[in-house]
């Protein structure tokens, strides 16, 4: 297991400080983009996307084309030699010995920790499952930095599917570390925001409601993120169907709101809001995606020029198996699992899953 390099798979891996660090430097590569131009010369970023992705893989490959760099890498698995059997590790030790930096979607929730494990240079977290989606959420953090100006006593909304979600995930663990933050989560039953991400609320005693009517709550809102209802995380059509047209943000909706909100959304949109609100100026989801360039090429620098801050693995191993089936030890069965344990909870070291003893 390599230890040698600084990885991407939590956003919570880095301090607030570090993490305002590459935000700032996003925020300069944003002003003043020659600057950065040649910074990558003579180094490859190796996409490896097992999922589809149009924004993130191609905000990834235009960051280090950006920054001078060159890229290599597939957008299909079956376009690989996964689709012969080859498992997650052995990818990742022959494509890592190519590349200077990775960056990794997968539909497996904790694969990205999987991959760091093993890999022989930096692993960017490009989204796992349901689970985390830092690159988004330092997105999310450069956007509001240069739309509102501050990242502390907000009033953010989180509308959609909060079960699967994993950017309102990853952006609720970054923003309980700036003072006076309140979140509502708006959600059906059946969506509601996982127990673990709540504990995480509880834990930084950061407010937060739970609301049903996205009508009812938008006029408080300094920031409003919607998410998409994600078909590809459900068990059935039917299933998917019962929840697909519940929130849809609309002309009437937003004309409630605050002059100042901001409506975010990590994209893609399907229907949950509709076209003619893309002419409010409050509709800042188009800059988001273009911001999402230069946080990434922060990034990569960062993590390029960077040493280990922190111990990838902190768990042990337990002798139990985790229990979540969208879990990567549990197709990768090679793979040990890993627990930290609190208490008579122990928590799965590769997707966060809690289960009791």
């Amino acid at each position: 297991m390599n230890g040698k390099y600084e990885h991407m798979v939590d956003l919570s891996d880095f301090t607030p400080e570090r993490w305002n660090k590459v935000v700032d430097l996003a925020i300069d590569i944003y002003h003043h983009p020659d600057i950065y131009a040649g910074a990558c010369k003579n180094k490859i970023l190796a996409t490896l996307f097992y999922e589809p992705s149009t924004r993130t893989q191609m905000s990834f490959q235009t960051a280090m084309l950006r920054l001078g760099g060159s890229i290599i890498g597939f957008d299909n698995p079956q376009n690989s030699s996964v689709n012969k059997g080859e498992n997650l590790t052995d990818t990742i030790r022959i494509v890592s010995g190519y590349a200077d930096i990775l960056a990794m979607r997968h539909p497996l929730e904790g694969a990205a920790k999987a991959a760091a494990m093993y890999a022989d240079c930096p692993v960017i977290n490009a989204g796992d499952g349901g689970h985390l989606h830092p690159t988004q959420t330092l997105t999310d953090l450069v956007t509001m930095k240069c739309e509102i100006g501050r990242l502390d006593n907000l009033v953010i909304g989180l509308c959609g599917d909060l079960l699967n979600g994993r950017t309102v995930h990853s952006l609720v663990k970054a923003m309980v570390a700036y003072p006076n933050n309140r979140f509502v989560l708006i959600s059906t039953p059946e969506l509601a925001m996982p127990s673990y991400i709540k504990d995480i609320l509880d834990a930084n005693n950061c407010p937060y409601t739970e609301v049903y009517s996205l009508e009812e709550a938008i006029p408080e809102l300094d920031v409003l993120y919607m998410t998409r209802i994600q078909q590809e995380r459900f068990a059935s059509e039917e299933e998917y169907l019962s929840q697909k047209d519940v929130y849809v943000l609309d002309k009437a909706k937003i004309f409630k709101a605050k002059p100042t909100l901001k409506v975010m959304h990590p994209l893609p949109r399907i229907d949950e809001i509709e076209m003619d609100v893309d002419n409010d100026e409050r509709a800042i989801y188009f800059k988001q995606a273009k911001y999402g360039v230069f946080a990434r090429m922060a990034l990569i620098l960062t993590l390029l020029h960077s040493e280990p801050t922190y111990t990838l693995v902190k768990g042990q191993d337990t002798g139990y198996k985790c229990t979540n089936p969208r879990c990567i030890s549990n197709q990768e069965h090679y793979l040990t699992h890993y627990n930290v344990v609190e208490g008579d909870i122990q928590v799965c070291e590769y997707c966060d899953h809690h289960q009791l003893i």
